[in-house]
């Protein structure tokens, strides 16, 4: 595993497409139970080489009831994002992620972990991972549906604020939920 994950720290497959130097964000270990799958490192992920670090992941760590140490413990939580790379900005947030790196390195890295729950965050770990039709809305609404293997999240970005006030129902029941399951898988 290792190895592994040292290689696709190093990986350069999309580095001709990035507007940056390649630096590809991921964490994990053997023991992390919780695996995170959203999009893309943002520029700030990029440029500090730590994931989640900015008011997105502040977000999410809160939905997820973790401190920023539990967060950021590779034996707690793995971090495998669509895109492991900054791609660059578009007209409206972020570019895709780039799809080179699922295909390439989740499986692989993956297989070596105790992952007992995967979040997908977001619609593009959602289209990757799941085999419906729904949009992110439905998909969230129906998050018992994925359980127990997967929770489906909005992404944490405050560009969702205005999904948020739409969807009161998802911090109201579905975060309670996945703090509970959360809490009890970093137990050690």
């Amino acid at each position: 595993m290792i190895n592994d994950f040292e290689q696709a720290r190093n990986c350069r497959v999309c580095e001709a497409h990035l507007p940056l130097t390649p630096r590809p964000i991921i964490q994990g270990s053997q023991r992390a139970k919780i695996l995170i799958i959203g999009q893309a490192p943002g520029l700030k992920a990029h440029q500090t080489q730590k994931p989640w670090n900015d008011p997105s992941g502040v977000r999410l760590r809160t939905w997820l009831g973790l401190s920023d140490a539990q967060f950021y413990d590779e034996n707690n939580i793995a971090i495998l994002p669509m895109g492991f790379c900054y791609p660059g900005k578009a007209k409206s947030g972020d570019k895709p992620p780039r799809k080179e790196c699922a295909p390439l390195w989740h499986e692989k890295l993956i297989k070596y972990m105790a992952i007992k729950h995967i979040l997908l965050i977001g619609q593009y770990a959602q289209s990757y991972y799941l085999a419906d039709k729904l949009n992110l809305t439905q998909r969230v609404r129906n998050w018992q549906e994925y359980q127990p293997k997967y929770f489906v999240l909005p992404h944490p970005s405050p560009r969702n604020n205005i999904w948020l006030k739409k969807n009161p129902w998802f911090e109201k029941q579905v975060v309670p939920k996945m703090q509970s399951v959360v809490a009890e898988l970093t137990k050690f």
